[in-house]
């Protein structure tokens, strides 16, 4: 008799991996043994950027903590995380993050079960669009600000108005760059770093409006992937966070779009499976 076919492994013919965890201890430590020492520490900072916005990290990421992880290996490059589901002492919730391109934009990003994005917007952006952020003062790398993975030639503005102080200082370190000093307000300082080649009106003592044109996103200085780094300082050495300063929104999937993100986030949830929490 010929033997039946061997079950198939849904989350293998989806092309995935699914990695569950109970945390004990560092989170990028239990990554690495529930993957391997390639994907490990690469997928540990692609699921921060998630859990960050939950909790923060590493201090609110408690022991007993579970962590289920829907992830795509690709060749020199970081991990596609699909979906992360996140059981948490802290708040006593289990939080839900998918990954998910609406048709005709040009971006994925990560969302919650009803739809809205995972990521707080700022109003008065100093950016206009980006993909991802990938760096921000809660994540627990001793990062002084907020970090937009943005292609090359993103338009990047004042989020107040001001006065240039100087440009391209530090170069080797910040590539292209600008602060600018608010006038009037609090007198914070703004830094835009790793900027594309500014225009040769961009000059120190310049005065701009809020809202106005400064550069364009680049991939200078001691940058490895195209982004802006927005950094807020009050004085010489307080760093204010970004998302404290700003007003804040959350934007939400239009509604031509959830049905197709509903059927995503069911596939993506039954791939997921039980959690090893049993939740």
């Amino acid at each position: 008799p010929v033997a039946p076919p061997a079950p198939t492994d849904p989350v293998k013919a989806a092309g995935l991996e699914r990695v569950s965890i109970r945390i004990e201890g560092p989170l990028e430590t239990a990554l690495v043994q529930a993957s391997d020492a390639t994907v490990g520490p690469a997928l540990a900072q692609v699921v921060t950027r998630t859990l960050v916005w939950w909790v923060r990290v590493p201090g609110e990421i408690l022991r007993g903590d579970t962590l289920d992880v829907l992830f795509q290996r690709r060749p020199n490059e970081e991990p596609l995380v699909y979906a992360v589901r996140f059981v948490s002492g802290k708040t006593g919730q289990t939080h839900r993050a998918y990954r998910f391109t609406p048709a005709g934009e040009a971006n994925a990003r990560y969302y919650l079960p009803g739809g809205d994005e995972l990521e707080l917007r700022m109003e008065k952006s100093p950016i206009d669009s980006y993909e991802q952020i990938t760096s921000l003062l809660r994540d627990g790398r001793g990062h002084k600000g907020v970090d937009f993975r943005a292609p090359v030639g993103t338009t990047v503005r004042a989020p107040f108005a001001g006065v240039i102080k100087r440009k391209n200082w530090n170069f080797g370190s910040n590539g292209n760059c600008i602060e600018l000093v608010e006038t009037g307000g609090k007198g914070r300082r703004a830094l835009f770093l790793h900027l594309a080649e500014l225009p040769k009106s961009i000059q120190a003592g310049m005065r701009v409006n809020a809202g106005q044109v400064l550069a364009q996103s680049g991939n200078t200085g001691h940058s490895f992937a195209p982004h802006l780094h927005y950094q807020l300082m009050l004085g010489e050495n307080r760093v204010l966070d970004p998302f404290d300063q700003h007003k804040t929104f959350r934007a939400s999937l239009a509604a031509a779009h959830k049905g197709a993100f509903d059927t995503e986030v069911q596939r993506l949830d039954g791939l997921l499976g039980t959690s090893v929490a049993g939740k």
